[in-house]
């Protein structure tokens, strides 16, 4: 099974960015669609964004303004998350996650779908 590590967090101020990146053990083209997904102190997972492994089709939920994005480099077997004017209610643990899918243009978009999972980095913002 893939195993995936997240690396990239950490303190920042109101207004900055991070990029998040997610490592996977085994290669990504072909076999798994990408999520990343945030929990707060206190609240449920909650997804960000998802890429089909070909990175042709995107989703972000409705509910998220236009400050994160997600890419996928299938040659480094790597997800990334650039988040820009980061907010103090951004503050969570982010986890990427693996979809299992050989379609280039699936992507999951709840979590149950997908079956393997980070371990998180946690992202603090103040303000």
């Amino acid at each position: 099974q893939v195993q995936l590590v997240e690396s990239g967090g950490g303190s920042v101020q109101t207004g900055a960015s991070l990029r998040l990146s997610c490592e996977a053990s085994e290669q990504l083209n072909g076999h798994y669609a990408m999520g990343w997904f945030r929990q707060a102190p206190g609240k449920g997972r909650e997804i960000l964004a998802a890429i089909s492994w070909s990175g042709l089709v995107t989703h972000y939920p409705d509910s998220m303004e236009d400050r994160f994005i997600i890419s996928i480099d299938n040659a480094k077997n790597a997800v990334y998350l650039q988040m820009n004017n980061l907010k103090p209610e951004d503050t969570a643990v982010y986890y990427c996650a693996a979809d299992a899918s050989s379609d280039s243009y699936y992507y999951g978009v709840a979590e149950y779908e997908y079956d393997y999972w980070g371990q998180g980095t946690q992202v603090t913002v103040s303000s």
